[in-house]
């Protein structure tokens, strides 16, 4: 299966990732139950089997294949180094019927390609990202952790596609113009370059396949016929021989252009796995697992852990709606910077006490509400909003027991608990704590009530009571 390693890699970094929502208690027993079962059946334990044990206690993964962005990326290399291609070697052997296609350009091209593929190689070994940028500009998600390392040679792999099809290109491109244009071929260089020095040059250029195509090999008569100055052709050279280069060239662009980028590519097809191995064998999840797997797992007899238990919240106490109240104190800073409309509305003077108040301040305070309440006709009440997150405290209990001695003994005392976002209710987890605090303290008239965001004391008991069961 292609890219297999790759898979094994991003599955395994995958797998690490969700297990760090498990105990290490429960981690420990399953991997070391895993190695216990691979050795009754003479298995050695490694990736792929501990992979498919894992696959049968999770539920099944998202079928979204990571992969896909790189062969999206490799088909789009291919298409442009095909079109790349013949545009390219139409450009090479462009022809007008006066000046002759000149042999030390094609040269010098196919020179241009095989340094371009050893630095595409080199790029891959060394680690550089010279296509970074091209990554961030079609890709929409950050890359995965575990492949950022193959990045290079998965680059690598899709210039190496794009190059091969470039050069199949070029070659069909240039068979097709033999076929059907009168190719005239020569060479010519400013230099001062005798033809003996050209023909031991494309002698060889022509070694790997001297033996092989003897007529794709230009003699020394070839060169000097064909040698052409920009003031004119010198003598009077034969016309058909200007043709009989196109062996030559056709093999020059197998051998330098083709050839060695189908052999990069195969290198480069084989490199990301080989990567992928070693990343997986040095990766902290293996090491982690080789260690629970190899270590036994130690039972103690008791199956529960009540690290995580919460505390007994079973209460007979339940939310209350908003009374109509005359007092409202904030403590604590509770509903900074403002309160929500529908718990003012009503409230004149809204008092704050506790947290960095000083004790003559919250006595003031006592007095102040004391006041307002022994005035009213109706059953007076008072609401004390505080932040649902953090626990009652004994300060709070204490201000508590204070204003129950000084105000009328018939004053109903509500706890607000609100929540970090005034518009919405407190969690069920934290009223919980507030619904102990108000049952704990034996005071009949002190209740807990939700805050009025369209009556949410109903949904929240039946939190709570689904929550106890």
């Amino acid at each position: 299966m292609p890219d297999s390693a790759i898979r094994r890699l991003l599955e395994f970094d995958d797998q690490v990732q969700r297990d760090r929502d498990q105990s290490p208690a429960f981690l420990h027993r399953r991997d070391r139950r895993f190695a216990l079962d691979c050795r009754d059946k003479g298995l050695v334990p490694g990736p792929d089997q501990w992979l498919q044990h894992v696959r049968k206690l999770r539920p099944p993964l998202p079928a979204a294949d990571p992969l896909r962005r790189w062969r999206h990326l490799t088909t789009g290399f291919a298409l442009v180094g095909l079109i790349a291609g013949i545009m390219a070697m139409l450009g090479l052997l462009f022809y007008d019927g006066g000046q002759r296609i000149n042999l030390t350009v094609i040269l010098a091209f196919v020179l241009l390609q095989c340094l371009l593929a050893a630095i595409t190689t080199v790029q891959a070994f060394a680690g550089w990202q010279p296509w970074r940028w091209l990554l961030r500009k079609f890709s929409t998600a950050p890359p995965l952790a575990a492949l950022q390392p193959l990045q290079p040679m998965l680059m690598a792999r899709a210039a190496h596609t794009g190059g091969l099809m470039f050069g199949i290109a070029g070659l069909i491109t240039l068979l097709v113009l033999v076929v059907i244009q009168d190719l005239a071929f020569g060479w010519s260089t400013t230099l001062d370059t005798g033809a003996d020095s050209y023909y031991n040059l494309l002698a060889f250029v022509a070694t790997p396949w001297h033996n092989l195509w003897p007529a794709a090999v230009p003699d020394r008569e070839l060169v000097d016929a064909t040698r052409f100055f920009r003031s004119g052709s010198q003598g009077a050279a034969d016309p058909a021989l200007w043709g009989r280069w196109w062996p030559f060239v056709a093999m020059v662009w197998l051998t330098y252009v083709i050839l060695p980028r189908l052999v990069l590519l195969a290198l480069a097809a084989i490199h990301p796995g080989l990567r992928a191995r070693r990343e997986l064998a040095r990766h902290p999840g293996m090491i982690a697992l080789q260690y629970r797997m190899e270590t036994p797992a130690l039972e103690t007899g008791n199956r529960h852990n009540d690290a995580a238990d919460q505390p007994d919240t079973n209460t007979p106490v339940q939310l209350h709606p908003l009374p109509g109240g005359q007092v409202l104190i904030r403590w604590a800073g509770a509903g900074e910077p403002e309160l929500p409309d529908s718990l003012t509305s009503g409230y004149q003077d809204i008092l704050a006490a506790g947290g960095n108040a000083s004790l003559e301040h919250d006595n003031g305070v006592l007095e102040t509400a004391g006041k307002v309440l022994a005035g009213t006709p109706s059953p007076p009440a008072a609401l004390v909003v505080t932040r649902s997150w953090e626990p009652p405290t004994g300060e709070l209990a204490d201000f508590l027991s204070q204003a129950r001695k000084s105000w009328p003994a018939t004053t109903l005392i509500a706890l607000v608990p609100m929540a970090a976002e005034p518009d919405q209710p407190p969690p069920v987890h934290q009223l919980s704590q507030w619904l102990r605090f108000a049952d704990r303290s034996g005071d009949s008239q002190l209740v807990v009530c939700a805050p009025d965001l369209a009556s949410p004391e109903a949904r929240i008991n039946r939190a709570l009571q689904d929550e106890h069961e």
